[in-house]
């Protein structure tokens, strides 16, 4: 199944796992088999029309008959979050895509898995396949108290239960994280994986860069966009290669949405530049790049950008659409 297609399935279960994180099991509405998915993957789930948000799987990749997302209810939210916690109860149908993988295992190798928050939910996929293939590994989940830890009843009745850590920022400093020591203390090969709000994966990748490890091991998948001034945005063109067609772009607006209300194909989801979904091949001009899905060296070379939240810091960009 191409990860665009949609399809619908059945909210089974409920779980108020916190005071703002609910746990979701969908499953086939007629008893069926699921897509299968790999640890990291992640679904987008249509909760109005025009509304379309990200959640990450969090059950193990060895079950087909369901999947389990936990979604956090966010003060900020942009109508995801808050439209799934008030509107959707267990026997709702909804609207999902088939699973795609931004956030991949290494096979093979011994993973260090670390989450903040509801950063922990692509951690416990990871957990399951890494035990289930027997493959060492330690899980760090840090959160603000215990009462704000989900799935913590789940992790604490898990076989791998041993081999995860829980950090509390309201308990004593001994317990919390230290990033430094522990990949002082990691192996050559070890593998780093890390997802949560932008300044915890920040601090994560800047304390492994201070010990050593090379960026290409330390692998992360952000919840949300980095914050950006848009005080300065100013107009610029964009071209389409294909048909020559030119837009302007004014300071206000997304390329996304001024192509999409020209009628331009182009398919988008987390409209804030975490998803990857719109990657766009840039073919000339120089992007101003907003998202937190490329790397550094993918934004360095300049040739593809994403076109959702990202700008031009040219008078024109052509992308090859």
């Amino acid at each position: 199944m191409n990860p665009q297609d949609t399809f619908f399935v059945r909210i089974a279960q409920r779980n108020q796992e916190t005071d703002d994180i609910i746990g979701l099991e969908l499953r086939d509405p007629n008893g069926g088999n699921l897509p299968p998915f790999e640890a990291g993957a992640h679904i987008d789930v249509h909760v109005a029309p025009g509304v379309v948000r990200q959640y990450s799987l969090c059950n193990a990749p060895s079950e087909r008959h369901r999947y389990l997302i936990g979604v956090l209810r966010d003060p900020a939210s942009r109508g995801g979050s808050v439209a799934i916690h008030e509107r959707l109860e267990a026997g709702a149908v909804i609207e999902i895509s088939a699973p795609r993988n931004h956030f991949p295992l290494k096979a093979g190798t011994r993973g260090i898995l670390i989450a903040g928050g509801i950063g922990v939910t692509p951690m416990l996929c990871m957990a399951e396949a890494l035990h289930a293939s027997g493959t060492g590994f330690a899980l760090h989940y840090c959160a603000r108290s215990e009462d704000r830890a989900a799935f913590r009843s789940r992790i604490e009745q898990s076989p791998y239960r041993q081999q995860v850590a829980f950090h509390y920022d309201d308990q004593g400093d001994a317990q919390k994280l230290d990033p430094v020591m522990l990949f002082a203390q990691a192996g050559s090969d070890d593998e780093i994986y890390v997802c949560g709000p932008s300044g915890f994966i920040e601090w994560v990748c800047r304390a492994a860069e201070q010990a050593g490890i090379p960026k290409q091991r330390v692998r992360y998948e952000y919840f949300s966009a980095r914050p950006v001034d848009t005080s300065h945005d100013s107009t610029f063109d964009v071209r389409i290669a294909s048909t020559g067609q030119v837009f302007h772009i004014p300071a206000d607006r997304s390329i996304t949405s001024v192509l999409l209300e020209a009628g331009v194909d182009i398919y988008t989801s987390c409209e804030e530049g975490t998803c990857g979904t719109c990657v766009t091949h840039l073919l000339e001009g120089e992007a101003d790049h907003r998202d937190v899905f490329l790397t550094d060296e993918e934004h360095a070379c300049g040739n593809q950008f994403t076109p959702c939240c990202s700008r031009a810091k040219s008078s024109l960009l052509v992308l090859d659409l």
